[in-house]
């Protein structure tokens, strides 16, 4: 776990906490330390909140893992790009 005096870097800034939530777990899954900030969280819903904010919810990662971080996310979008690909020749008819 990063110390006390390490700087924290947004790594992605997403539309919902529910989405933030998601990142922090795969890139803690990988091993690298995440949080989700919000800066929308006041107002009719609270912090717990979990839908789409109008100023998004920012995932921070120590300063030290921010490539690695900015790697792992793009493996997971290129993977999840070549789920939804109807030309794969393995895709699943629906």
């Amino acid at each position: 776990m990063p110390g006390s005096n390490t700087a924290w870097v947004t790594v992605a800034t997403l539309a919902s906490g529910f989405e933030a939530d998601v990142t922090v777990a795969v890139l803690g899954a990988a091993g690298i330390p995440a949080r989700a900030h919000g800066n929308d969280f006041v107002g009719l819903f609270g912090p717990n909140f979990q839908g789409a904010t109008a100023q998004g919810v920012d995932v921070l990662v120590p300063i030290d893992a921010l490539d690695e971080a900015r790697g792992i996310l793009q493996a997971a979008r290129d993977a999840a790009a070549e789920d939804d690909d109807p030309d794969r020749p393995d895709a699943r008819s629906a």
